[in-house]
C-alpha cells in the first residue's frame, strides 16, 4: 500500500488515497473505504511534475487522475501496467477534436451563409425610430475614430441643403436624411443607419463639380434608403458575437466599436452597390443631371495611386476600396443620361461655398 492524490474529474475536491497493487489491477481506497479498482490494461500516463507518475484510465472522465510521488510503487506501476504510454483517450480525443471542427464550421457557416440572409429578413421588421437611436451610437463613434469635427460655415451648410433639398426631392425617401460635412483627410462617404450620411472633406476637395458631390451623396442616400447601414449593423453585430464564441470572448467588449469600423472599413454586397447605383442614376436624371459624374471622380482618385515623390506608397482611399469603380459599374452610370438637360444644381457662387464649408473665421 502507497499514498497516492486521487482526483475523480467530477470535483475539484482533492482526496488522499491508498493505493494497493495486485496482478491485475491498482485499488484505491480512501481510509477504510473502497474507492475504485482500475484494471492495469486501462491504466495510462500522463505528464507530471518531476518526480510524480501521472494515472489516468481508459473511459473514465478525461479529467480523473492519479498522482503517485513514491519511486518504489512508481516502478511496480511500470512493471504491471504495460499499456501505460499507449495514447490516452484516443477514441474520445478523436471525437472531440471532430465535433470542436464541427462547431467551428458551422460558426463560420453562419457568419457567411446565413447572417446576411437573417439580416435581410429583419432589417424590414425594425422600426425607424429603433434604427435611429442606433444610428446615434453608431455616429458617436464614427466622430471619435476619426477624431474630426462637424464643418459648419453658414453659406457652406446653406450650399450643401440646397444641394441635398434637390437629391431629397428627385425621389420620394422613406426616411429622414440628415447630410453632413466631416473634417477628415481620409477620402471618403459614409451612411449610417438612421439617415445620418457623412461627407468627408477630403473627397469635398477632390471634387471638381457639384454633379460630382451631387452623385455621391445620392448614391449614399440611396444606402440610407435601402437601409443598408441597419443591414450591416446587424450582420456585423451577429458576426461579432459568432466569432466571439468561436475565439472564446463573448463579453461583447468594444463590439460597438467593431461595428462602426466594420461600417466604414467594409464594402456592401454587389446587389447594394448597385442598387444604390440606380438610384443615384436615377435621382440625378430625374433632376436633368448626368449620373456618370460620380464615377469620374473616383476614378479620378483611383489613377492618384502609386508614388509620390519620396517614393511611398498612397493609401488606397478608404471611399474606393468599399466603393470599387468597376467597368461595369462606370459603364452602366454613364448609360444613364437624363432625357434633357437640367439648370446647374449649384450656382458658381455655392459650389465655392460648399467647397469652403469647413473654413474657419
Amino acid at each position: 500500500m502507497a499514498d497516492a492524490v486521487f482526483y475523480d474529474g467530477e470535483s475539484a475536491r482533492r482526496r488522499t488515497v491508498s493505493v494497493k497493487i495486485t496482478p491485475s489491477s491498482l485499488d484505491l481506497h480512501e481510509g477504510p473505504d473502497w474507492i475504485a479498482s482500475w484494471p492495469a490494461a486501462d491504466i495510462r500516463r500522463r505528464d507530471a511534475p518531476d518526480g510524480i507518475l501521472r494515472l489516468t484510465r481508459e473511459e473514465a472522465h478525461s479529467l480523473a487522475r492519479l498522482d503517485i510521488a513514491d519511486a518504489e510503487t512508481q516502478s511496480a506501476i511500470r512493471l504491471l501496467c504495460l499499456h501505460l504510454d499507449d495514447a490516452v483517450h484516443r477514441e474520445k480525443t478523436g471525437r472531440i477534436l471532430f465535433w470542436s471542427a464541427a462547431a467551428a464550421l458551422s460558426i463560420l457557416l453562419c457568419v457567411f451563409f446565413l447572417l446576411p440572409i437573417l439580416a435581410e429578413r429583419l432589417t424590414p421588421l425594425i422600426p425607424a425610430s429603433y434604427e435611429r437611436r442606433l444610428g446615434t451610437a453608431v455616429d458617436n463613434q464614427i466622430r471619435t475614430i476619426f477624431s474630426g469635427k462637424i464643418c459648419k460655415d453658414p453659406r457652406g451648410l446653406a450650399a450643401l441643403e440646397t444641394l441635398v433639398a434637390q437629391l431629397r426631392g428627385a425621389q420620394d425617401l422613406p426616411a429622414d436624411i440628415d447630410v453632413a460635412v466631416l473634417e477628415s483627410k481620409v477620402p471618403n462617404a459614409i451612411a449610417l443607419p438612421g439617415g445620418r450620411i457623412y461627407l468627408f472633406k477630403a473627397l469635398l476637395d477632390e471634387a471638381e463639380s457639384a454633379d460630382e458631390i451631387a452623385g455621391v451623396l445620392a448614391h449614399e442616400i440611396g444606402h440610407a434608403a435601402h437601409r443598408d447601414g441597419l443591414r450591416k449593423l446587424i450582420q456585423a453585430g451577429g458576426t461579432s458575437y459568432l466569432l466571439g464564441l468561436l475565439l472564446g470572448d463573448v463579453t461583447g467588449g468594444g463590439a460597438i466599436v467593431v461595428v462602426s469600423r466594420y461600417l466604414v472599413d467594409s464594402a456592401y454586397s454587389r446587389d447594394a452597390e448597385m442598387a444604390a447605383d440606380d438610384f443615384a442614376g436615377r435621382s440625378m436624371t430625374a433632376l436633368g443631371r448626368p449620373a456618370h459624374p460620380m464615377a469620374l471622380l473616383l476614378k479620378r482618385i483611383e489613377d492618384k495611386l502609386g508614388e509620390d515623390d519620396d517614393g511611398n506608397d498612397f493609401k488606397i482611399p478608404a471611399f474606393l476600396s468599399t466603393h470599387p469603380v468597376t467597368d461595369q459599374r462606370l459603364k452602366a452610370l454613364e448609360k444613364q443620361v437624363p432625357s434633357r438637360p437640367g439648370a446647374p444644381l449649384l450656382s458658381d457662387e455655392q459650389w465655392r461655398s460648399l467647397k469652403e464649408i469647413c473654413k474657419t473665421t
